[in-house]
C-alpha cells in the first residue's frame, strides 16, 4: 500500500464563502475524525491531494502545522460538472489498527462462450484490514463461467491479515444470458 506525505493548515474561517477563497487558492478545504477527539478542520492543496486519491485507500501521512496525522479518505466530495475537488473528510489511524473500507473489484479472463454477460451486484468489497496494510483491489478469475453461475463474497480470495466485512453469502457476481427479442409481426411489417 502506497503511504503518500502532504502537508496541511489548520483553517478558522468556515462557510460557503471561506471554502470558495480557499478553492480560488488551488486548495481543498477538509476535515479529519478520529479517535473520539475533536474534529480539526483543514486546508490541503489540491493538486497534491487529487494525485494522492487516485490510489483507492491511500494512506496518507498528514502534518497539520507541524504535528504529523496518519489519515485515510472516508468521503470526497467532488464538482458533479468539472470534477474538481471540493471536500474531503480523512479519518485519522493509527498502525496497527483495523479499518473497515471497501475495495474495488476487479476481473480477469473469459466468460465461457455463448452470448453470458457479467453483473456487477457490487463495485466495491467491503473489508476490514490492518489501517497500514490495505490492499488497493481484489481481484476475480470468471474463466469459463456459464450463465447462472454466481461469485459470493467468500469465494473471492484475500491477502493475508484482510478480513469481509459482509455476509460471505453476499453476491457479488453472476453470470447472466443476453436478453433477445423476437422480432413480432408488428416489426416484420414495419419493415417493409
Amino acid at each position: 500500500m502506497a503511504e503518500v506525505k502532504l502537508a496541511a493548515e489548520s483553517r478558522t474561517a468556515f462557510g460557503k464563502g471561506a471554502a470558495r477563497r480557499i478553492r480560488r487558492e488551488n486548495k481543498v478545504p477538509g476535515v479529519v475524525y478520529g479517535h473520539g477527539a475533536e474534529p480539526q478542520h483543514v486546508t490541503v492543496d489540491g493538486h497534491a491531494l487529487m494525485m494522492a486519491l487516485k490510489t483507492p485507500n491511500v494512506l496518507i501521512d498528514l502534518e497539520i502545522d507541524g504535528k504529523r496525522e496518519l489519515v485515510i479518505p472516508k468521503a470526497v466530495d467532488r464538482d458533479p460538472l468539472k470534477g474538481f475537488l471540493v471536500h474531503i473528510d480523512l479519518l485519522a489511524v493509527r498502525r496497527g489498527e483495523r479499518v473497515t473500507v471497501e475495495l474495488p473489484i476487479h476481473t480477469e479472463g473469459a466468460l465461457a462462450p455463448g452470448g453470458n454477460l457479467l453483473e456487477h451486484l457490487l463495485n466495491a468489497l467491503p473489508v476490514e484490514a490492518e489501517a497500514t496494510h490495505i490492499p488497493e483491489s481484489v481481484t476475480v478469475s470468471v474463466a469459463g463461467l456459464d450463465a447462472g453461475h454466481t461469485v459470493h463474497a467468500r469465494d473471492i480470495p484475500l491477502p493475508a491479515g484482510v478480513s469481509l466485512a459482509i455476509d460471505g453469502d453476499a453476491s457479488v457476481l453472476q453470470v447472466v444470458t443476453t436478453q433477445v427479442e423476437e422480432p413480432g409481426e408488428d416489426d416484420e411489417a414495419a419493415e417493409l
